[in-house]
């Protein structure tokens, strides 16, 4: 093996092995003969569970219902054997849907199947390139705010429906929920609000009489049922086709797809980190082995492809719906598979039953899915963990809900490295030492500093100003073996420091620089910087010698 080349550029060195890396095989079923039974069960909870939702998230993207089970069929199935995830369960998303909702305030609800090919297609590039692993580098405490700013959104996303009135005009879902209020209709607000509280008590009550029992699927069925033998005065979801729409690329004016790229982007982006979080959540909950990121985002790009090839959204993996998958006994594809086929069944023999539910009954399974996303133990376990880490978990959360989801994460991620380079910072030290052993004649001419932790363009100047303080000393000993880590502008600040003080008449002496830091700072020229090449050592006790001969030499060893 060559330890010297990283593992991704060799695979792209052989264009034939990497692509086979990412394609499905045998050995995603290989488990199946014992697992199928389970696979079957769960894949039927799972559809069960995802029916109302995919309705949901459809209605309140603003591409409507068709739009929501189209997604959670074919994205589901796409994503299902393409994906990276043995458990992975993906559809319309919570997350997604706030994304998509000024999109379509916009640009109309036509544009969305075009965004979720351009996203699909940027998606699976990202896979392409073996960039699964960046979200690696998103702190908890962003995950964690992103998370309940996403909660409050789709929180404050249902409230129209839930009173029975029209939607704001603004984008920002706060204001619309506000706006929302001055249309509500009398007649309507306390059929609407009956129905979301129904909704509500039944999906809280129905896990505690068993944990298997669909709450949200028995809490839709029963208000409709009530709304349309009663003729309640509640909006429904209206006419849906009995079979999936054919595929087709989304004809749309160049004009209007230039204008569309920004949004795909962070469409995109959000289907990568929402995917690849949910696939790592999912991965801790079952032994299934390990996900594969970089599949995973191929998986995913090619579900958003597909969802919008038949007028549908763009996908991400569920977490709520991966959960309720392992929790249902899946262990293998088969069960996302099968969780797309039970909806497929749904619009092929039961589209005319599911055009009457109440839009307020929706509603009400979103804000209770919204609440459940957001885990006190969790938020309370980051408020209590550091003072910084509960700052970038409130500011990520209050972007989310005020702006946007990516901006959010690029800012909780812009202040979490803000807080982390200042503890790098902080970690590292400037300190005078005394000389080891017994003390000589001399002895207090000679400074020994000891340099710790890190050395960057954060805690360079501060090192800097530190040792230039130091007077009546004839030679500097700068000890560099504790130093953890240096960069440019460490090193640099060692150069000018090297200079200043041989300007000053003290001779500086250089101990132990470590391997990895020596060709660094001999570019950047710390050793060119030194009165003599032989004051470069890598033992201090030889150090010590020269320094207290050179104190002699001066003729300043009896002072």
């Amino acid at each position: 093996r060559d330890h010297a080349t990283p593992t991704g550029c060799r695979d792209l060195m052989n264009p034939a092995k990497y692509l086979a890396s990412l394609l499905p095989t045998w050995r995603d079923y290989r488990s199946l003969k014992r697992t199928w039974r389970g696979d079957l069960l769960a894949g039927v909870t799972v559809g069960i569970v995802a029916l109302p939702l995919a309705l949901a998230f459809g209605v309140s993207s603003g591409a409507g219902a068709e739009a929501g089970l189209v997604t959670a069929i074919v994205a589901g199935l796409v994503a299902a054997v393409f994906g990276g995830s043995n458990i992975q369960v993906s559809g319309p998303t919570g997350a997604m849907v706030v994304v998509l909702g000024p999109i379509v305030v916009t640009h109309g609800p036509g544009v969305v199947a075009m965004v979720s090919v351009m996203a699909g297609v940027v998606v699976l590039i990202g896979g392409l390139l073996k960039l699964g692993r960046v979200v690696s580098f998103i702190p908890w405490p962003v995950i964690e705010g992103f998370t309940l700013g996403i909660a409050v959104i789709i929180f404050l996303q249902q409230v129209p429906a839930a009173i029975g009135a029209k939607a704001g005009a603004s984008t920002n879902a706060l204001v619309a929920a506000v706006e929302s209020f001055a249309t509500v209709n009398p007649a309507t607000l306390w059929w609407a609000l009956g129905s979301v509280v129904v909704v509500a008590a039944i999906m809280v009550l129905a896990p505690r009489i068993h944990r298997q029992l669909p709450g949200s699927l028995i809490a839709i069925a029963l208000v409709t049922v009530v709304a349309t033998l009663a003729s309640l005065p509640l909006a429904r979801i209206g006419a849906l086709p009995s079979s999936l729409p054919a595929p087709g690329l989304p004809a749309l004016d160049p004009a209007v797809v230039g204008s569309l790229v920004g949004p795909a982007l962070t469409v995109a982006a959000l289907a990568a980190i929402e995917s690849l979080l949910s696939a790592r959540v999912g991965a801790s909950l079952a032994d299934t082995g390990a996900y594969e990121p970089d599949r995973e985002l191929v998986g995913q790009g090619l579900a958003s492809l597909a969802s919008g090839l038949f007028g549908g959204m763009p996908a991400t993996g569920a977490i709520a719906r991966t959960a309720v998958n392992v929790r249902s006994g899946g262990r293998t594809r088969v069960a996302a598979i099968t969780h797309s086929l039970v909806l497929l069944a749904v619009v092929s023999l039961a589209a005319t039953v599911v055009s009457g539910i109440p839009l307020a009954a929706l509603s009400g399974v979103l804000m209770v899915t919204a609440v459940r996303m957001v885990s006190i133990p969790t938020v309370r376990a980051v408020v209590r963990s550091t003072r910084s880490d509960a700052i970038v978990f409130f500011i990520t959360a209050i972007v989310t809900v005020s702006f946007d989801l990516i901006i959010a994460v690029g800012i909780g991620i812009a202040v979490a490295a803000f807080f982390a380079l200042r503890a790098l910072a902080r970690s590292g030290g400037v300190h005078r030492e005394e000389l080891p052993g017994a003390a000589q004649p001399g002895d207090e001419r000679i400074a020994l500093f000891r340099l710790d932790g890190a050395l960057f363009f954060g805690a360079a100047d501060r090192m800097l100003d530190r040792v230039n303080e130091i007077s009546n000393v004839t030679v500097v000993i700068i000890r560099m073996s504790q130093l953890q880590v240096l960069d440019a502008t460490g090193a640099r600040v060692i150069t000018e420091m090297i200079h200043a003080l041989e300007r000053r008449g003290i001779t500086v002496l250089v101990k132990g620089i470590q391997p990895e830091h020596l060709e660094l700072a001999t570019r950047v020229g710390v050793i060119a910087s030194l009165r003599d090449e032989r004051h470069l050592f890598t033992e201090l006790e030889p150090a010590i010698e020269h320094a207290r001969s050179h104190v002699a030499r001066a003729g300043l060893g009896s002072l």
